[in-house]
């Protein structure tokens, strides 16, 4: 599903949760204060959960949704230039950082109700969406169970599950990256115990596999998305999105292939092959394009060019 990560080492990055000087200006408040332009915080009652999701800028609106192991915070290098031209809502999702984390509804055509739910309060009839990871998946979702709300969509680095998912190997194939976070996610109780307090530990895990410079996911950023899911109910909601895949398969076969127009953006060392793949299937009409020099975390590593490509795309 992803190609093999360049042979040359990058320097490592690394903080853990405790790390006085970083927590500091972590809250989502101070966060949206931080960003260059005038970004506000704020909650929703939506479709039976509460919702998290920060707001800046003028025009068409467009929707961020980010994916694990992160936050809202993953766009904020995108977010003041998607802001120059959109009305920009960087949602978290069911689950997600600020969000509530209710026992169920973690299937992603119930979090893309949850989306629809939040335009309805925000009285917005339409909207672009661009997801990234988990947060894509649920972006399809949308487009597929509510055309009449949706523009455009951008998938970055990860397309909605499908059957091709279920034969995953569980062990690692030579010349291809082991997704074995999918299988780890699936056992119930065990990661709460294991990662409560200690989730920086698996964080700089999977950037060390998945970021290609790693330094572009700073310390601070790094001690946001640790705290975030520090905690059991935060562990055991971000697992939910995994444990939900079978669902989302047999919900995929369900759909017809969209009409919006919908971009995939995948990372030359992330999941660029898997996209071209998967995602002229999804839809009437879609292009792919290969971020160069890039892993899975697209707008943090190649923050300029995905700013630049969304622009272009949502117009």
């Amino acid at each position: 599903m992803r190609t093999p990560m360049p042979a040359t080492p990058p320097a490592a990055v690394s903080t853990t949760p405790l790390d006085a000087s970083l927590d500091d200006g972590l809250d989502d408040n101070s966060l949206a204060a931080s960003l260059d332009g005038a970004f506000t915080s704020r909650h929703a009652e939506v479709n039976g959960t509460r919702l998290h999701y920060v707001e800046g800028g003028s025009g068409e609106p467009l929707v961020l949704l980010g994916g694990w192991p992160q936050t809202w915070w993953q766009w904020n290098k995108v977010l003041p230039a998607l802001a120059r031209s959109h009305r920009v809502i960087a949602v978290d999702l069911r689950g997600m950082g600020g969000s509530a984390k209710p026992e169920a509804g973690y299937d992603k055509k119930t979090m893309a109700a949850d989306v629809r739910a939040l335009l309805d309060h925000l009285s917005i009839g339409s909207a672009h969406l661009a997801g990234h990871d988990i947060g894509a998946m649920v972006a399809y979702a949308f487009a597929a169970n509510h055309p009449e709300a949706t523009r455009r969509i951008a998938l970055l680095d990860v397309s909605h599950p499908d059957e091709s998912w279920a034969r995953m190997p569980l062990l690692p194939r030579s010349g291809l990256f082991h997704l074995w976070w999918f299988a780890f996610n699936q056992v119930e109780g065990l990661p709460e115990q294991l990662l409560e307090g200690r989730f920086h530990l698996l964080l700089d895990r999977l950037l060390s596999g998945m970021a290609v410079d790693q330094a572009s996911i700073d310390a601070r950023s790094r001690a946001v998305y640790a705290r975030a899911y520090d905690s059991p109910d935060a562990i055991r909601a971000g697992n939910a999105w995994y444990r939900a895949f079978g669902q989302d398969i047999a919900d995929l076969a369900g759909y017809a292939p969209v009409t919006a127009p919908l971009l995939a953006l995948g990372g030359e060392h992330g999941n660029h092959e898997q996209l071209v793949a998967a995602v002229p299937a999804l839809g009437t009409d879609t292009r792919v394009v290969r971020v160069d020099g890039s892993g899975h975390y697209l707008p943090e590593e190649r923050p300029e060019f995905v700013a630049a490509e969304l622009t272009r795309f949502f117009g």
